[in-house]
């Protein structure tokens, strides 16, 4: 909480990065308010790959500082959040032509050995004349190459570091947009404004962190008065969605004859996820929309190498994202660097800004250490760095404790279908419990929306993570969205509509 009605730090932005930073915060005993203009992970952070992942083509950039730290984060954030996080096998085909074999093996082995792998399992090389692997491909690939890294709910990611947060005493605001901020030798002022109710209200902080993702230079001009500011380039990324593909539980890793690469990846049980694009966006970020042409492109990247061509009908979802990459004056969009930057902005006798250009999902972790290094030579030291030990709410169980938790789960509420089960666990892990409470049948979970969502869930979501809408609730911090009708989907709006109150945090 602010102490004599001023925080320590106030973070513009409720994405991975704003999140990531607002918890590290508030676990070292720093006061903090986090502002969000939308919902928790509305932008970039929930339109990533969904992969926590070293970047095996960022090593064709060199990019060896960001590949060894995100190497390096995998297990970290394994153990941190195991119901949302896991192991994932890729198969890199070898195709005639572009990149040689020994070079897929010399970058595979760097990818081995500079991260401190322990659990992930190595690198191998498969026979495709006679592993499965081969069996939903064109028959042309005879060498493949399988490797490791994670998955992510990176949705999910996001609420569980908003959640964790606000369980060490931050303050969260989603749909609250900061107007106006001016700083003098005792601090910042910022004018929030409640985006439904246009309520205005004054907020106090020492330290404003401006992570706000693609809106990172609007922040800059449009808030806190800079005349310009050009510090990212915006990338648009998008991926299509379709019917499954194979059944292997492996992901593929697909090289492109435009140098480009592509991942077909299982999703949500019944689909596989296929992207993602990389060029150049120059609208506005809240209005990023997968085109025709980036859709055709993954369709026929994808068909280049599964036996049954992608077609634009298969396609079920889509969705894009704006990357906002610190524009380090590369020629491609795909060639910018993943790695962030980090920039005070401290004029003598003046309240420090920070800023926030770049980054992946991986390293979020790691950002928010360098940002609170940055923020104790401003405001002084409290606790020390916790988060590389520390677990994500609902975490609280062994890396490969899954099926445990899981069986678990279905011996205490024996009533929920087994699809039902694997969800809660895979969503919520040991708080599925807090969830559920004392149903002892599907009719006390309440309401039923479709698919396996019921009011119970609902509830649990808007007390615990900020959900307002129906949007919220079925494209972020579910799935739900891929399996449920118009009508379910209105029927949840209406009663979220009147279920939902503004919370305190």
């Amino acid at each position: 909480m602010a102490q004599d009605g001023i925080y320590d730090i106030f973070v513009i932005g409720g994405g991975i990065n704003g999140c990531g930073i607002a918890r590290d915060a508030a676990g070292r005993g720093y006061s903090v308010c986090l502002a969000e203009m939308n919902d928790l992970a509305s932008g970039t952070s929930s339109a990533s790959t969904k992969l926590i992942h070293g970047g095996l083509r960022y090593l064709e950039y060199y990019e060896f500082r960001l590949v060894r730290e995100a190497l390096m984060e995998r297990e970290v954030l394994w153990a941190a959040a195991p119901h949302i996080i896991w192991p994932l096998r890729f198969v890199l085909p070898h195709h005639a032509g572009l990149r040689p074999a020994w070079l897929l093996r010399l970058g595979l082995f760097l990818y081995d050995h500079i991260g401190g792998r322990r659990k992930l399992p190595a690198t191998r090389t498969l026979d495709m004349t006679r592993d499965a692997a081969a069996r939903p491909l064109k028959s042309l690939y005879t060498r493949a190459f399988e490797y490791s890294d994670c998955w992510v709910n990176d949705a999910r990611l996001v609420a569980l570091n908003a959640r964790d947060a606000a369980d060490r005493g931050a303050l969260i605001r989603t749909r609250s947009k900061v107007t106006a901020a001016r700083r003098d030798a005792d601090g910042w002022t910022l004018q929030v404004e409640d985006v439904l109710t246009g309520a205005v209200e004054t907020v106090r902080a020492r330290l404003v962190v401006n992570a706000a993702g693609p809106w990172v230079d609007e922040v800059l001009t449009g808030v806190a008065g800079l005349k310009t500011a050009h510090n990212v380039r915006l990338v648009q990324g998008s991926h299509i969605v379709v019917r499954k593909k194979f059944d292997d539980p492996r992901a593929y890793f697909f090289q492109n004859t435009d140098g480009r690469i592509i991942f077909a990846i299982p999703y949500e049980q019944e689909f596989t996820l296929i992207g993602t694009t990389d060029q150049d966006y120059h609208g506005d970020p809240a209005k990023v929309a997968i085109t025709a042409a980036e859709t055709d492109y993954l369709c026929a990247a994808a068909s280049e190498y599964f036996a049954a061509p992608v077609q634009r009908a298969d396609v079920v979802w889509s969705y894009s994202g704006v990357r906002p990459l610190y524009d380090d004056g590369a020629s491609k969009a795909q060639e910018a660097t993943r790695d962030y930057v980090l920039k005070s902005d401290a004029p003598e006798g003046l309240a420090p800004l920070m800023n926030i250009f770049g980054g992946k999902i991986t390293t979020y972790r790691r950002l928010a250490e360098h940002m609170l290094e940055k923020i104790e030579e401003k405001l002084g030291a409290r606790g020390k760095p916790w988060t590389a030990t520390g677990t994500l709410p609902g975490g609280d169980f062994p890396a490969d404790g899954f099926a445990a938790q899981l069986q678990r789960l279905k011996a205490d509420y024996p009533f929920l279908e087994p699809r039902h089960a694997y969800r809660l666990v895979r969503l919520y892990g040991t708080r599925a419990w807090v969830l559920l409470g004392k149903a002892a049948s599907s009719a006390d979970l309440g309401q039923h929306f479709g698919w396996d969502l019921y009011a119970a869930e609902v509830h649990y979501l808007i007390a615990q993570e900020w959900a307002m809408t129906a949007q919220d609730v079925l494209w972020r911090r579910t799935k739900i969205g891929l399996h449920v009708t118009d009508a379910q989907a209105e029927a949840l709006d209406t009663f979220m509509a009147q279920t939902v109150q503004r919370p305190s945090q």
